[in-house]
């Protein structure tokens, strides 16, 4: 399956340059498609200004092929660790951190709906309110970045594992691999040659990260901490990646992957892609207010993260991924503002929202 090319990345005019290019990779309630339809357009006016940096991805491809590799089923928790472990480059070896989990199985009788539209998580309701304090990590230190990403995370398990569990659907957290510099996982090299972001590799379950190339950027691709100094940006970033796990143990990716094997129209494909992105990106919104009290995300802070997810999208004249600039702040805004997984229904929005 080919992949798309990578855009040019410069620095020019104070402007942020970037993006990462992707892989081609029942009807649902009245009331959920107008809920999302008036919130999503009631705050989606004005125009892009900027040249946007690249949003993290998933990645369904390994590093020797350009064949998609498999996904972990829904409804199962994986029994073993990855069997591919990253490889060193350069100076660190990349962590890999699985959390134990020792909850069982949804009973065999429950039977799960794993479509986009009408997927059993959208029953799920909001993220609790958690205690996640943040302290006063500095993103250009590897290892107070690091120790960041990793505690998060553990508090990501602690947001979505239970809401998901009580709908009968089987949960484990992700792994992660975090390198200072660059490493090589199961589904390719991070960060890719000219990128700086991380990608969630479905076929270990786990998050890839280089803390050096999303602080400082990489060749020519700015970082997002060159954009908000502030950790809150880059930890966002992470509850994206950790948005793709929950599409991923939901059935929502494979549902995604099938419908984008099923069409042989580049712009459908297109679409669907976007639809995936925005939505992990309305669910980092929701886990980022799940904590706001407690990390803290302040008044001006969340200012900053509605700025910073305008900012973010897909680069003029290359495929159009992952959206504009305007359509992840509109989805960040709205996991954000309401906090609920149903409101996060991409597959149900108008297309405008999702262009």
């Amino acid at each position: 399956m080919p992949q798309w090319p990578q855009p040019p990345r410069r620095r020019s005019g104070g402007r942020v340059a970037g993006v990462l290019g992707a892989v081609f990779g029942g009807v649902a309630a009245l009331f959920v498609l107008i809920v999302i339809g008036a919130a999503v357009f009631k705050s989606s006016a004005g125009k892009d200004t900027t040249t946007p940096v690249a949003v993290p991805t998933y990645s369904p491809y390994d590093s020797h092929s350009e064949e998609p590799v498999p996904t972990r089923k829904p409804t199962r928790r994986p029994t073993q660790q990855p069997t591919q472990q990253p490889t060193q480059e350069e100076t660190d070896t990349p962590t890999q951190q699985p959390t134990q989990d020792t909850t069982v199985d949804p009973p065999a009788q429950v039977t799960l709906n794993t479509s986009l539209k009408n997927n059993t998580m959208y029953r799920a309701g909001g993220l609790p309110r958690l205690n996640c304090p943040a302290g006063s990590a500095n993103i250009f230190n590897h290892t107070q970045l690091k120790a960041l990403i990793l505690k998060t995370g553990k508090c990501m398990d602690r947001a979505w594992g239970p809401i998901l569990r009580k709908q009968g659907i089987a949960f484990s957290p992700p792994s992660y691999a975090i390198a200072s510099r660059r490493g090589r996982g199961a589904c390719g090299d991070y960060p890719s040659a000219g990128s700086m972001v991380p990608y969630y590799c479905p076929r270990n379950n786990t998050i890839y990260a280089s803390t050096s190339a999303m602080a400082r950027g990489n060749g020519n691709a700015r970082g997002y901490g060159e954009i908000i100094s502030w950790h809150g940006g880059i930890i966002s970033m992470m509850a994206h990646e950790y948005g793709h796990h929950i599409q991923n143990i939901t059935g929502l990716m494979d549902s995604w992957w099938n419908g984008t094997l099923a069409t042989s129209s580049s712009n459908a494909k297109l679409a669907l892609s976007r639809k995936l992105e925005l939505q992990a990106t309305c669910f980092g919104g929701m886990w980022m207010r799940s904590v706001a009290g407690s990390y803290p995300v302040s008044t001006s802070d969340r200012a900053r993260l509605f700025w910073f997810y305008g900012q973010v999208g897909d680069y003029p004249g290359y495929p159009r991924d992952h959206g504009t600039p305007r359509n992840n702040n509109l989805w960040f805004r709205q996991g954000w503002d309401k906090n609920k997984t149903f409101q996060c229904n991409t597959w149900l929005a108008p297309s405008s929202t999702t262009s």
